[in-house]
């Protein structure tokens, strides 16, 4: 998963439902490096008779944000899903510097 091009990252999820593994797998693959250089990570546990909803939230450097909800996907849909938007952000990053 491509993290490098996330401003802020907002995860909400209850951490015995369905979402749990999924919304847990993200949070683990931002390197701490990545936290150090500005990374925003807010991270809030539902509770099971909590009217919310389970989302994760992806802001990137371009300010574009892209949200999806961890329960009805895997992890690796998950991160082809955000990594979209970040192989955009690459390849026009590699045209800027070439």
């Amino acid at each position: 998963m491509i993290t490098k091009y996330f401003s802020k990252v907002v995860v909400k999820f209850n951490p015995f439902g369905k979402e749990a593994k999924t919304a847990r797998l993200l949070l683990s693959s931002i390197p701490p490096a990545q936290r150090l250089q500005g990374t925003q990570i807010q991270s809030e546990i539902l509770h099971a008779s909590s009217s919310k909803t389970p989302i994760v939230k992806i802001t990137y450097k371009d300010k574009k944000e892209m949200e999806l909800d961890p329960s009805t996907v895997t992890f690796q849909e998950l991160a082809s899903y955000f990594d979209r938007h970040s192989r955009q952000l690459k390849l026009k990053e590699s045209i800027e510097n070439s």
